[in-house]
């Protein structure tokens, strides 16, 4: 199955294929890989084939990343003295898995009292506060670890030191102006970091400490090469982390993946893992980066969202079947309702939206949306398919609570050209003290701010996204991956393109080529079936979302999809969209 349609809008746009040099493209296909894919890596920046080699010695090496040496030390320290280990999780699926893999780890490391605690998203906030690190001592904990969080932490570190315990912070995320004066630091985005690859997850940022722990408890004479335990049980689970941050996959994380994804297909995943897949529908014997992004990690990132992400972790970290599967399915009906909850919110946000328009039907240049009914847990993925309507920065707000002061917090989502973040920070130097707090990336992020100024909010966003937009920031494009050779029009092929790792900053192709429309109808009354003819074959294609008649001849951008029926497999395209004229 592929992933939902990158524009559901039926705008058309301009089309563009990727530049794959032929000397790149000879090169791979002389190191034996199959041609298609060979053009596929090459207009994805690939030079050499080394870098497809998905084997675990191509890691790059933990030593290498800044602190680790550190957190190594503290951490085998701690077992030694058989001190208690509080691990302290984001509410995200990269924040679960990377506390999965913790916890899982650092039990098979030798770490006998390890428990962990995750923020509830409306009642503590993001990341480590200072009342967050009093709960943690309440534990009897020693020592305090954070997973996909901390690097911004500044007063809670500060305050889990006050009350002794050693800290160590394991985070991804950009730091600010001021670092946490944690026992141990472990980010290769922190300054002075050489590491390599500044795209890891925070999954993945954990693992590599487990591996680096692993070194120094080898080093140490607690185990041999032999003897020790094996790390790469937790690969499934830092390959979901990984796909489901939506983290830029260079070539260490999708050897990352690659060797999760190829657990996964033998069976040798954690038990809640498998249940997952099940209540999905998914078969874990053909598991997918696509599966990871599009089906498995909303169903773990709705307990973060809606109730409680303990329920995502505990599914996560146990090895009972039957345990698993009821979390799992706990975890299904949480996501129905998600969706549910996220259908509603998004109509009432679109006619929002739409009373923002001007006389000509153009949106502002920043939206931003409130209303009273919102729920906080949703507001990102509202924001999400808002921008991708109407191609603005978009900001969703809800009504929520901090510290005991009624706030409203909101989620934004930007287009490329637009850093979000840094216009958040020149909101601030425009009007200081105006958000209670901040932060993000160039494409997502979040604020929280009192009721009574989001009116100014507003305003200022608009007069920075007014200087900083372009005609050509706004002209919408999308990346394909040129003309597809008829020979490839067969199923196997679509399966051979599923195995691979695909996803953000390495997309799944999208091909594009001029087709005759042989018929079209509406289904499921907002979709649009096609009978079409490309290269001489006939063939079918779905185009989600539109309901706008195509011409007899067009230009489809399009990806390889099988539609199994009856038991049968047959090749379907996914329309994602048409030059525009």
């Amino acid at each position: 199955m592929a992933p939902p349609a990158l524009f559901a809008t039926g705008v058309d746009m301009k089309l563009l294929p990727r530049d794959a040099p032929p000397r790149t493209v000879w090169t791979l296909s002389q190191a034996g890989i199959h041609p298609l894919l060979a053009r596929l890596y090459a207009g994805r920046g690939v030079q050499d084939p080394q870098e497809l080699d998905s084997g675990l010695a191509h890691l790059l090496p933990p030593s290498s990343m800044k602190g680790m040496a550190q957190a190594a030390t503290l951490l085998a320290d701690a077992i030694a003295a058989q001190q208690q280990l509080c691990i302290v999780a984001d509410y995200d699926c990269d924040g679960a898995t990377a506390c999965a893999v913790a916890l899982r780890g650092l039990r098979l490391l030798g770490a006998e009292h390890v428990g962990f605690i995750v923020p509830d998203r409306v009642v503590d906030g993001y990341g480590l506060t200072p009342s967050i690190s009093t709960r943690v001592k309440a534990t009897g904990a020693d020592v305090l670890i954070t997973v996909d969080n901390g690097i911004a932490s500044v007063e809670g570190v500060a305050q889990a030191q006050a009350l002794g315990l050693k800290v160590l912070v394991t985070d991804h995320h950009l730091p600010g102006a001021q670092l946490p004066s944690a026992d141990a630091l472990v980010n290769p985005n922190q300054p002075g970091c050489t590491f390599a690859s500044k795209s890891m997850a925070g999954v993945g940022v954990m693992f590599y400490v487990l591996l680096a722990l692993r070194a120094e408890l080898r080093a140490r004479g607690v185990f041999s090469k032999d003897t020790e335990p094996k790390l790469d049980g937790l690969l499934p689970l830092v390959a979901l982390g990984t796909v489901a941050d939506v983290v830029r996959l260079d070539a260490n994380n999708r050897r990352l993946v690659a060797q999760g994804l190829l657990r996964m297909r033998r069976g040798q995943l954690p038990t809640g893992l498998a249940a997952l897949f099940k209540v999905a529908g998914r078969d874990v014997t053909q598991a997918s980066s696509q599966d990871m992004g599009f089906a498995i990690g909303p169903r773990i990132n709705a307990a973060g969202r809606l109730s409680d992400m303990t329920l995502g972790i505990e599914c996560l970290r146990t090895d009972d079947p039957g345990l698993g599967l009821q979390l799992a399915e706990q975890l299904d009906a949480i996501n129905r309702e998600r969706r549910t909850l996220e259908g509603d919110m998004r109509e009432q946000a679109l006619l929002l939206a739409e009373s923002l328009m001007d006389a000509d039907d153009e949106p502002p240049a920043a939206l931003c949306v409130y209303d009273e009914e919102f729920h906080e847990g949703v507001v990102g993925i509202v924001a999400a398919r808002l921008k991708d309507l109407h191609y603005r920065p978009c900001f969703v707000f809800a009504a929520s609570e901090s510290e005991g002061q009624a706030v409203l917090k909101g989620s934004g989502r930007s287009i490329p050209g637009f850093h979000l973040r840094d216009a958040l920070d020149a909101v601030v130097k425009m009007h200081p003290g105006l958000l209670l707090r901040f932060g993000g990336h160039a494409m997502a992020a979040g604020c929280t701010l009192l009721e009574d100024d989001l009116a100014t909010f507003e305003v200022a966003l608009q007069q920075i996204a007014e200087q900083w937009l372009s005609p050509a920031t706004l002209a919408q494009s999308l990346e394909t991956d040129g003309g597809l050779e008829a020979a490839y029009l067969r199923p196997d092929m679509v399966q051979a393109l599923h195995k691979e790792v695909w996803g953000q900053g390495f997309a799944a192709p999208v091909f594009q080529d001029q087709v005759e429309v042989l018929s079209q109808r509406i289904v499921g009354e907002k979709h649009l079936s096609l009978k079409l003819r490309l290269h001489g074959q006939e063939v079918d294609g779905i185009w989600f979302g539109r309901t706008d008649s195509l011409p007899a001849k067009a230009v489809l951008a399009y990806r390889l999809d099988i539609n199994t029926w009856q038991g049968r497999d047959k090749l379907q395209l996914q329309i994602e969209n048409m030059q525009a004229a």
